[in-house]
């Protein structure tokens, strides 16, 4: 009986030191990016997945339109914004 709980301890050991260092920060990293996405509006200016720098025009329930350098516009998923750059004023 000892034997084996002695020989479980090591794994039972590995899992949880795996979670703390890869598993929780991945999911805490997750929720700040679906919050970030869910407080976007007017006037933020963003940086999309593909690179693409812009101000939002608009904001749907699960589109935004981007204003680019140049004034076009463009529509997006609210899921292909990487971050925030700066918040401006609408």
């Amino acid at each position: 009986m000892n034997a084996t709980i002695a020989n479980l301890l090591p794994i039972v050991l590995f899992f949880i030191i795996f979670y703390f260092l890869l598993i929780r920060p991945q999911q805490k990293r997750q929720r700040a990016i679906q919050q970030m996405q869910a407080n976007l509006k007017k006037g933020d200016k963003i940086i999309t997945i593909g690179g693409l720098h812009g101000i939002i025009d608009s904001v749907d329930e699960d589109k935004i339109i981007v204003r680019a350098g140049d004034g076009t516009r463009l529509t997006f998923d609210r899921s292909a914004v990487r971050e925030v750059v700066a918040e401006s004023k609408a």
